[in-house]
Order: C-alpha cells, then structure tokens, then sequence
C-alpha cells in the first residue's frame, strides 16, 4: 500500500536530490515569471493611483480624489478572496496549470485595457465605474494566480527544500513592484510633464499586452504537476473541494487559523513596508516622485535576495518562528522607524511640527470618516480642512466647537473660515516646507530605515508559500491554501493604504495609520503563537 501511494515527494524523503534539476528549475522559471508580470500589471494602478487620481474622478477635492483612487485601488483587493473560491476550485478539481494559465490571461487583458481607458473629462462617471470593473478582474486574476504558481512549485519540490524552492514565487511581488516602478520612472523621465499627464502614462498599461503574450508562451510548456497528476490518477481527487476546504472540520479551522494566525499579519507588514512607505515619502513627506521611486527601489534591489535567504532558513528551522518574528518586530518598531524617517527624509517638516501647535476647531458632528469615496459622498467645510492639512503633511489637534465654523489655529494665529488659500499662505507665512529639500535629506539613514522594514517583508513572505501548502491536503490545497493568503493580502493588506489615509485624515496625527498595521499583526503573533503548528517536515503528497 505504502508503494501505491509512493509519490516523486515521497521518494524524495527517502533520498532528496542535493541540487535544483533542469526540470525543477524550468518550473520555478516559468511560473515565477508569469506571476511577476501578473504583480506588475496589478501594481502599476498602485503606483500610479497618487498621480491619476483627478484623471479618473471628479475635479475640485484632491484629497477625494486620491480617496476614491484608493478605494478603487482597494477594490482590486477586496475582489481576490473570490477569485480565489473560483480558481482555487478550477486549479483542484481541472489542475494547477490550466487554472493559472486562464488567470494570467484575464489580468493581461484587464490592464491593456487599463490603458485605452477614456478619463473622467471624456465619458464623466462611466469612466471610474469602467475603471473599478477593470479592477475587479484585475483582482479576480490575481486570486487565481498566486495559489496556482505556489502550490505547482511545492508539489515539484524536494521536502527538504520546499521553503527554498517557494521562495522563488515570493520575490515576484516585489520584482513586479520594481519593474512598476522601473517603467513608470523611464516613461516620466524621458517624457514632458504635460504629455506624460495627458497620454504618457497609459505606455506602462499597454505594454502589459507584450508581457501577457511572452509569459502564455512560457506557460504552454509546462506539464502538470506531478503531485496532482498522481492523485488524479489514483482518484483521490476531491470532488467538492470548496464544501471539504470551508465546511468540514479540521479544514475550515486551519483555513481560519491560517488567516488570522500567519496571512493577516504577513499581509500588512507586506504592505506597509512597500507601498505604505512609497506613498507615505511622496504624500505626507513631499519627496520628489523620482527620488522616493529610487530610494524604495534599492530597498528592493537590496531586500529581494533576503525572500530567498529565509525561505531556505525556514526549511532549517521552520516557517512560522519566522513569520511570526517579522510580526513582531514590525509591531515594535513601525512608529520609531516612521518618526525617524521623517526626520531623515524631511527634516524641515519635523522641525516644523516640533516648533507650531496647529489646531483644527470645527464641530464634530460635522466631521465624518470617509473611506469608500464615490458619488454617494458629500464633504463638509470640516472634511475638507482636515483632508488639507492632512495633505500638507502636517499633524494637527482637534477641537470641538459645536456651532461655530472651522477655524485653523498656528501657535497663536489664528484663521477663522475654511478657505483653502487663506490656510495655504498661513502655513507658507509658518514656514512649512512646500516639499522635501533634497540637499538636506539623510540619504543613508532613510535607505537603511526603508531597507529594515523590507527585512520584515522578506521575513513575513519568504516562507509563507510553503507553510500554507503544507497546512493542507492535496486534494483541496488550491482552493484552501488560497482563500486565507487573499483575504489576508487583499482585505488586511490590500486596504491599508485606504484605511491609513482616513485615519490619519480623522485624527490629524501623520502617524496614526501605522495602528492599522500594529494591531493586525499584534493579533496574528498571539494566534500563531498559540494555535499554529510548524510543517517542514509534512508529506504534502497526501
């Protein structure tokens, strides 16, 4: 019975290849590079969503705008967890490779159009209504795709290098993000100012359309995997994969364990130390566009190399101490890194918050918390002073004054009215910085800051492919190992930026949304420290 059931997993404990073969290294290849390409189509919007924010959506409130960008760009997350349920269930019951070959597919497709997309000016609301559509099947890919390339990988891998073989899809995220910012950076370079606003970014959205012939091409050449093959074959298959994953015990408990005790928390460390930190050094900081893209840039080029280091640590010591380490720290540092990033990047700014108490005194009742932004929003006089200042840059006090209209306090100026160049030329007369003087910024310091929070993400997401492929059985990995990596990236993750922004917008203290990050990834090391189990050493040909 032992020999029916024997797999090339199997055999491999017995006897591990001591190196990657031509076959195993082709695998890696190929599904890593389709899945970098799937990471740069999705991320382009992410990257780019600060600067087309007023193409997309209603002119007159730029911080709604950039709002509702947001919200947009959070939509693509919110949709993955389903695109998991649909691929996950095509990748168990069809197999991996079909199921991942259709998703690259779809994201190709849905970001070419991205780039033919009329703006707000030519077709009014049917163009972001166009746009969130886009997204949706941006993310519906993106669902399918990740658990697809993991799960291929891992059941061609030897046992005793699963974690180092994964890995290889771990550091697609950020090489995707690399070539996002590597593309958008030459485009904006290289073009006017103008024609880059007018017709000039739509060049990185087209070019997916090279990408997504190159990389089905690639696709076509691989084989199924072995793991499912065999499984197949001997009719272990499951044929209700969503029911056993989500309905039947112990399944549907590891698959809420998995969330909330390893992906929630990986999520938002991801994302925090990555796009977080890229908007909080162009928003918040003022730091021009190119040098921000440059400094997050090296953390990359720097930072890639460590997904694969721990990846092969954690085939050594095990996935989830180091999971749950780079939670840790990232709870314990994120705000001391953040403060002294802005002392490093734009110490004017710091200097300024150091030296002016700014106050906002407005009625409460008429200040709202607005994170999903659209036509259904209205924005008081309160709304839109707070989004100002938040804008700046600056942290400021709130005050309630029931009845009486907002007013800005500077020390002891104060403006009494919300007017936008009123409150512009007070902060100006203050002397705030318009923007982050590049002779004074700490180069050094702020690289290695941005270059210690990518260890945490290297940390968090080098060995979490492997441990969610080795929480489950093959029959139902797909569809099982899928949904808690999407709800954690694309629900925790995915709406960091959105959630960060309006509270720091609500509570008018710039480092107020890294309590996003801190409590979510405080939450994950309590439940993977008491209800997780390690799994290096599991037969995931079973």
């Amino acid at each position: 019975m032992a020999e029916m059931r024997a797999t090339p997993d199997s055999v491999a404990v017995s006897a591990p290849k001591q190196s990657i073969d031509k076959e195993e290294r082709f695998v890696i290849f190929a599904s890593s590079l389709g899945t970098v390409f799937e990471w740069y189509d999705f991320y382009l919007y992410a990257t780019l969503a600060p600067f087309f924010a007023t193409l997309f959506f209603p002119p007159g409130n730029e911080m709604a705008a950039l709002m509702s960008a947001f919200a947009t760009y959070a939509a693509g997350f919110l949709v993955r967890p389903f695109g998991a349920l649909v691929f996950g269930r095509i990748g168990d019951l069809a197999g991996r490779k079909y199921a991942f070959l259709v998703t690259i597919i779809v994201m190709g497709g849905a970001t070419f159009a991205v780039g033919l997309l009329p703006t707000y000016a030519a077709i009014g609301w049917l163009a972001p209504i166009l746009l969130v559509t886009l997204r949706l099947l941006q993310g519906l890919a993106l669902g399918g795709e990740y658990g697809g390339a993991a799960t291929y990988v891992a059941e061609h891998a030897t046992h005793n290098r699963r974690g180092f073989t994964t890995s290889f899809i771990q550091t697609t995220a950020t090489i995707g993000f690399f070539m996002a910012l590597l593309v958008i950076g030459l485009c904006r370079i290289y073009m006017e100012a103008e024609t880059f606003a007018q017709w000039g970014w739509r060049l990185p959205f087209l070019l997916s359309l090279v990408l997504l012939a190159f990389s089905v091409v690639i696709r076509m050449r691989l084989n199924e995997s072995p793991v499912f093959q065999k499984m197949k074959d001997e009719g272990r298959g499951s044929a209700r994969p969503l029911t056993e994953s989500f309905l039947h015990y112990p399944n549907n408990k590891l698959v809420a364990l998995a969330l909330l005790g390893a992906t929630a928390g990986q999520g938002v460390v991801w994302y925090t130390g990555q796009f977080y930190a890229l908007f909080f050094l162009q928003i918040t900081l003022k730091l021009d566009f190119l040098l921000a893209y440059g400094l997050i840039a090296v953390s990359l080029i720097v930072g890639t190399p460590l997904f694969i280091f721990f990846g092969w640590l954690s085939d050594k010591i095990g996935r989830l101490k180091i999971i749950l380490m780079g939670c840790a720290l990232a709870v314990l540092t994120y705000f001391p890194l953040f403060g002294a990033l802005t002392e490093a990047v734009n110490p004017d700014l710091a200097a300024f918050h150091q030296n002016h108490a700014v106050v906002v005194s407005a009625d409460a009742s008429q200040c709202d918390l607005h994170i999903f932004v659209g036509p259904w929003s209205t924005f008081s006089d309160c709304d839109r002073a707070q989004d100002f200042v938040t804008k700046l840059g600056v942290s400021f006090q709130k005050q309630d004054a029931p009845g009486h209209p907002v007013s800005l306090s500077i020390n002891d100026k104060t403006i009494e009215g919300w007017d936008a160049a009123t409150w512009q030329a007070a902060f100006t007369a203050a002397g705030l910085p318009a923007k982050a003087d590049p002779a004074k910024v700490n180069w050094v310091v702020a690289e290695l800051i941005l270059i210690v929070m990518l260890v945490y993400v290297t940390m968090v997401y080098g060995p979490i492919a492997a441990y969610l492929v080795e929480l489950f059985p093959a029959k139902i990995r797909y569809t099982s190992m899928s949904l808690p990596y999407h709800i954690g990236n694309g629900w925790f993750g995915g709406m960091l930026p959105l959630l960060a922004t309006a509270i720091v917008a609500t509570t008018g203290n710039i480092y107020n949304g890294l309590w996003y990050p801190v409590i979510v990834a405080s939450i994950t090391c309590v439940i993977g420290f008491l209800f997780l189990h390690e799994t290096k050493n599991v037969d995931i040909s079973r």
